[in-house]
């Protein structure tokens, strides 16, 4: 993907170095995702299985107490403040900014005005308005505050231990998060989330499955777009279909427990991952999106 000099995202909070904002003050451990083994622990699954969900993912087991911590002071890092920035930190904020431009523009076409989140980056630990996360959440949106936190040690994760490599593998994470924000943007998440409170586990995770998918296809837009644009390089659109392969519930169960159970799954098989990615970044079009009617 081309991005050096091109314009960066102001919408980025770094909260690296804070400590977190939450828990009983000291370090704690960060766990890394192993790949094989065996021994990997509830939260590491937890964070296989829950990459890219739309709300906190910890509400999962429980530890989502629904509170706003009280967060310690950060910093709004903008291009060429706040001290230096390695080229990750440079790479996420020009992708950043290329999913605003995608749906700024996009929003415009409808008649509605795109309302640009806010990517909070993290080590270790963060408190967000939909509760507290560690990293081994993996990078996730909250709509209640209407921000993606990342952690970018996960991209690291993500090519030693997932087998996913590249930049656009990477860049296809947070346009998956930012196809969640424009989700709650057209109320989808909100209606989502009524739903599958009335329902059974099996039901609920069968409505998140559609939602993730469609997120999937929202960060196939932007991929067409950016495509369009002419910054994609040969081999891009291939590393993103192999991290959507890689993270498929099918393929996480397999890789963690040895065994797959469909009732469980939240994100979609890699097939359906793959499928609806490529059904983004081939029509360009929203409605090609809609993964709440028919089969999946």
């Amino acid at each position: 993907m081309e991005w050096r000099g091109r314009r960066e995202s102001n919408n980025i909070e770094d909260r690296r170095g804070s400590g977190g904002g939450f828990g009983g003050g000291g370090g704690g451990m960060r766990i890394p995702i192993r790949a094989g083994g065996g021994g990997i622990g509830l939260l590491i699954i937890l964070g296989i299985l829950w990459i890219g969900f739309g709300i906190n993912p910890l509400s999962v087991i429980g530890m989502d107490d629904g509170t706003q911590q009280t967060q310690t002071q950060t910093a709004n890092r903008g291009p060429g403040v706040g001290g230096t920035a390695d080229e990750t930190d440079n790479f996420v904020a020009v992708v950043l900014g290329d999913t605003e431009d995608v749906w700024n523009r996009r929003f415009a076409d409808m008649g509605r005005q795109y309302r640009e989140p806010t990517l909070v980056l993290f080590n270790d630990r963060v408190a967000s308005a939909c509760g507290n996360a560690s990293s081994a959440s993996g990078p996730f949106y909250c709509p209640n505050d209407q921000k993606l936190y990342l952690d970018l040690g996960f991209f690291r994760q993500l090519d030693s231990d997932l087998g996913a490599s590249g930049d656009f593998a990477q860049a296809y994470v947070i346009a998956h998060e930012v196809g969640h924000h424009v989700q709650n943007m057209t109320g989808i998440l909100q209606r989502t989330t009524e739903m599958r409170q009335r329902m059974s586990e099996t039901e609920a995770n069968a409505v998140s499955v559609r939602v993730e998918l469609q997120a999937d296809c929202y960060a196939g837009i932007w991929a067409h777009d950016t495509q369009q644009a002419g910054f994609l390089e040969q081999g891009d659109l291939e590393e993103a279909l192999n991290a959507a392969s890689k993270i498929g519930d099918d393929t996480l169960q397999r890789r963690s427990q040895g065994t797959v159970v469909p009732d469980s799954f939240t994100h979609g098989t890699s097939a359906q991952r793959v499928e609806w990615f490529k059904r983004g970044a081939t029509s360009g079009d929203m409605n090609q999106c809609d993964t709440f009617n028919g089969r999946i």
